[in-house]
């Protein structure tokens, strides 16, 4: 038996998520990114499904709490997509459902101090896809992109 071989426990869970577009004027939309500077990363909002909430709820409840705007609806289902990494001696399984969610006003709520980790900021579409830092999640955006140009 080879004692230099670790073994990784696997995680899996679900996680919603939300790509958030804002119209800043006629035909200049914006979508929300989210910098977390401790790990000198570029994301989307995304969490955890809590007990007892739908994947829809999950995109809401997550997108809020990470960047304190909460004035949103659910205008498109981006789908689903399994992905999988080694994190902290954990093989990670997470089953991912986004949402295209617009930005309705720039009402904020009170974060959680927890949640400061993250730095919301407004980016063209262009320049998301360029600093996201997961292909995972510039693939959420390439599906947003496409789902808002079709919506009226």
């Amino acid at each position: 038996m080879n004692q230099g071989v670790k073994t990784m426990k696997k995680h899996h869970y679900t996680a919603g998520g939300g790509v958030v577009v804002a119209t800043r004027g006629k035909d200049d939309s914006q979508v929300l990114i989210l910098r977390r500077p401790s790990r000198n990363e570029i994301r989307l909002p995304k969490g955890h499904v809590d007990a007892g909430e739908s994947v829809q709820q999950t995109a809401l409840r997550e997108v809020a709490e990470e960047s304190g705007y909460d004035d949103l609806e659910i205008v498109a289902d981006l789908g689903h997509q399994v992905v999988e990494f080694d994190y902290r001696d954990k093989h990670i399984v997470r089953d991912e459902y986004y949402f295209l969610l617009r930005l309705n006003s720039d009402r904020q709520i009170e974060r959680d101090p927890h949640e400061y980790q993250f730095t919301p900021a407004w980016l063209s579409w262009r320049d998301a896809l360029a600093q996201l830092t997961f292909e995972a999640e510039r693939e959420w955006l390439r599906r947003a992109k496409k789902a808002y140009e079709q919506l009226d």
